[in-house]
């Protein structure tokens, strides 16, 4: 049965479902006295395309999760919201998912600041999925859209609507911002209707390009295998696909970042000044790769102190903004 805008959720189900995200995914004690744990919504009743893996999700040490059968988005509301919301998404290479040191950090310092947020538990393409690559994209669609169909129930404002991506996470809602209107996948009920276009981005040391030289990493090789053709690379990086209708965006990488090659953002700024999109991009000189909001004592640090003037000047911080301030 597909799940219907605002529809009140059996309370069985929804508790079941809230107490295993909880388990499986090691939410932090500290998060949940910050901004407690609201709800767990699966983003299907049966993802596109079929397939998956079996078994329970599997987490490690650090709260990295794989084996996800079930993609969901996980509601951590603030005790002051603004109205705004914004979709989480942390890196891992598409492999895994980095919710214990990206996702979960981001949405407890987004929800101290009155942003609803949304972790978004997506499809990793290597776990069997008949969609392969896509899955990934159709789970970030599908929880923008979703996330805009309950804004109502939610004190939402639809126009205030974010994302905010790390590593491969970045790539992720990279494309979600900048192929907003692609049809990854049918629509199957009316929350389909919705549109899937953030309406500002902010990407973390993301994954831009996956064209040569910048095509060594995890992100290239599972999404579009071993010796892609030239077409094929361009076609899954951010950067091809940004035009003049693509929301605002907010940049940041360490120039020894030895994973995503520091090039990254800097070829995603230079295609949104051609696009004429407004464009924030924050170098830092060292880091490296996974610093999350941010480690005590080094320049990473720094940048939570920059994406806040950044979100409040698009009125993402301010309760009751007048819509239409980020289009």
């Amino acid at each position: 049965m597909p799940i219907k805008p605002d529809a009140p959720w059996n309370v069985d189900r929804r508790t079941a479902l809230a107490m295993a995200m909880v388990a499986g995914a090691g939410l932090m004690p500290s998060l949940l006295r910050a901004a407690p744990l609201q709800d767990v919504w699966p983003l299907w009743s049966l993802p596109p395309g079929g397939g998956g893996p079996a078994g329970p999700v599997a987490i490690d040490a650090r709260g990295a999760v794989s084996n996800i059968a079930v993609p969901t988005i996980t509601i951590v509301r603030p005790h002051r919201p603004t109205g705004a919301a914004m979709l989480i998404a942390g890196g891992g290479g598409y492999k895994r998912i980095e919710e214990g040191k990206e996702a979960i950090p981001a949405a407890s310092w987004l929800a101290a600041r009155g942003i609803t947020a949304f972790i978004l538990r997506y499809r990793l393409p290597g776990e069997g999925w008949a969609d392969g690559p896509l899955a990934p994209l159709q789970d970030a669609q599908r929880a923008l859209r979703l996330i805009r169909a309950r804004a109502g129930s939610l004190g939402i404002d639809p126009e205030r609507v974010g994302v905010l991506g790390f590593s491969a996470g970045g790539h992720l809602l990279g494309l979600a911002a900048t192929r907003s209107n692609f049809p990854s996948y049918a629509p199957i009920d009316p929350i389909d209707r919705q549109s899937a276009r953030p309406n500002v981005a902010a990407l973390i040391y993301p994954v831009v390009t996956l064209e040569p030289p910048y095509d060594h990493t995890s992100t290239r090789r599972v999404l579009i295998g071993a010796h892609p053709g030239a077409a094929v690379s361009a076609d899954w990086s951010v950067e091809t696909h940004v035009r003049a209708a693509c929301p605002p965006m907010f940049l940041v990488q360490a120039e020894d970042d030895p994973v995503s090659d520091a090039h990254n953002t800097l070829i995603l700024r230079d295609a949104c000044e051609r696009a004429h999109i407004l464009v924030e991009l924050h170098r830092l000189p060292s880091g490296g790769h996974g610093f999350g909001m941010g480690v005590a004592g080094t320049p990473s640090a720094q940048w939570p102190q920059w994406f806040e003037p950044w979100l409040a000047a698009l009125r993402f911080l301010a309760a009751n903004a007048d819509r239409g301030g980020t289009r």
